[in-house]
C-alpha cells in the first residue's frame, strides 16, 4: 500500500521516469563506447602492412660483391641424372662432397653460389679491387646423408646449377619496405651524404629499370646500411650514348632558301639566333649549343631513379631499383637520401 501511494503521487512517478531514462542512456553510452572501441581496433588491425621493396626471389637471387669471401669447401660434385644432363634446377637431386663425417644432417639447407672472380672497374674512385663478384644460384635441402657424401634436392634455382658450384649457409634476409610512393622529385637538391656509382648490374645489364638488381661502390666502410635509400642521378648533359661535337648543322641564312620570284626570305627555319641581333649579319655568327652551355649558371642534376639497399658488404652493396624516371645506366651516380 505504501508503494502504491508513492507511485500515485505525481512527484514519485516523475522520479521513476527520470531514473529509467538515466539507466537507458547509460546502457546506450556503454554500447556506443564499446562499438567505437571495436571499430578503432578493427581499423588498426585492417591497416595495410608496408609493401616490401623486393620479393623473396629477388632477395635470394640478388648476388653480391664480397671483399673477403670465406667458403666451407662444400660443393656440388654430381647428380642423380648426370648421365642425361649437365645442368640442374628445382626438383633435381644432386650430390654434395660432404656427409656425416662433416656434420651434415637430413633437412639441412644450403645456398648455392658461384664466385666469378675479383671485380675491378674504372667507374669507382676507390682504389684496388672491390671484391669477388658472386652469383647466388639457388638452394638445396639435404635428403640423404652418407659417410662422406650427401644427396640434396634443389628447392629453388635462380640459374641452372652446375657441378663445382659452392655451398654456403642460407642467409637470413628481410626485405626493407618499398618506402615513399609519392612522385619522384626529379629536381631534388643534393643531400651532401655518401655518394658513389652503380658499378655493375645483375646479368651484366647496362640499361636497367625498375625491380632490377644493381651493385654500388658503397659499403660498410662508408657507413651504408640495409634499407638505406639512394637517389640515382647523372650530371646535366651527360649519359648520352652518342656524342656530337657540335649539334648545329643548319646555316643561318642562304640565298637558296628563297625563290627568285616570291622572295620568301633567306632565313633558315632550323638555325639558332645570331649572336648580335642589332649589329650582326644574317649569315652569322650564330649562337650554338656549346656556347650557351659554357656561359649558363649551374644546372640541376638529372635524377633518373631511386634504389633501396638489400645487402651490404665491406666495400659494396646490393640494391634494387624501386622508382625510375627513365632507364638507368651502369655508371650512374648514387647518393644517400
Amino acid at each position: 500500500m505504501h508503494t502504491r501511494k508513492q507511485l500515485s503521487r505525481p512527484g514519485g512517478f516523475a522520479a521513476l521516469l527520470l531514473a529509467s531514462l538515466f539507466a537507458l542512456g547509460s546502457v546506450e553510452a556503454q554500447t556506443a563506447s564499446g562499438d567505437a572501441s571495436r571499430t578503432q581496433n578493427a581499423a588498426v588491425s585492417m591497416a595495410p602492412s608496408p609493401l616490401p621493396a623486393a620479393l623473396e626471389t629477388e632477395l635470394s637471387c640478388a648476388g653480391y660483391i664480397e671483399h673477403e669471401p670465406n667458403y666451407s669447401g662444400f660443393e656440388v660434385v654430381g647428380a642423380e641424372q648426370e648421365q642425361e644432363k649437365i645442368a640442374y634446377s628445382a626438383g633435381d637431386l644432386v650430390f654434395i662432397n660432404a656427409g656425416a663425417q662433416q656434420g651434415l644432417k637430413v633437412g639441412q639447407e644450403f645456398q648455392v653460389v658461384r664466385p666469378r672472380g675479383r671485380f675491378t672497374t674504372k667507374l669507382t674512385r676507390k682504389s684496388g679491387w672491390l671484391g669477388v663478384y658472386t652469383q647466388e644460384i639457388g638452394r638445396l635441402r639435404v635428403t640423404v646423408v652418407k659417410g662422406s657424401m650427401s644427396v640434396a634436392q634443389v628447392t629453388n634455382s635462380c640459374e641452372q646449377i652446375l657441378l663445382g658450384d659452392l655451398l654456403r649457409g642460407v642467409p637470413n634476409r628481410v626485405s626493407p619496405p618499398v618506402g615513399d610512393t609519392a612522385d619522384l622529385d626529379r629536381f631534388a637538391d643534393p643531400t651532401g651524404k655518401q655518394n658513389g656509382r652503380i658499378v655493375l648490374a645483375r646479368e651484366a645489364r647496362e640499361m636497367i629499370s625498375r625491380q632490377q638488381i644493381v651493385y654500388i661502390d658503397l659499403g660498410t666502410e662508408d657507413n651504408l646500411k640495409e634499407g638505406d635509400r639512394l637517389t640515382v642521378y647523372r650530371p646535366a648533359g651527360t649519359g648520352n650514348i652518342s656524342r656530337f661535337r657540335d649539334e648545329e648543322v643548319a646555316l643561318s641564312a642562304n640565298y637558296g632558301f628563297e625563290s627568285e620570284v616570291f622572295r620568301g626570305g633567306k632565313f633558315s627555319i632550323n638555325s639558332q639566333r645570331v649572336q648580335n641581333a642589332s649589329r650582326g649579319d644574317i649569315h652569322g655568327p650564330v649562337m650554338t649549343t656549346p656556347k650557351v652551355k659554357r656561359r649558363r649558371p649551374p644546372m640541376p642534376r638529372k635524377i633518373v631513379g631511386e634504389i633501396v639497399v638489400l645487402n651490404v658488404q665491406a666495400r659494396t652493396a646490393t640494391a634494387i631499383i624501386t622508382r625510375v624516371a627513365q632507364e638507368i645506366h651502369t655508371g650512374d651516380f648514387v647518393e644517400v637520401k
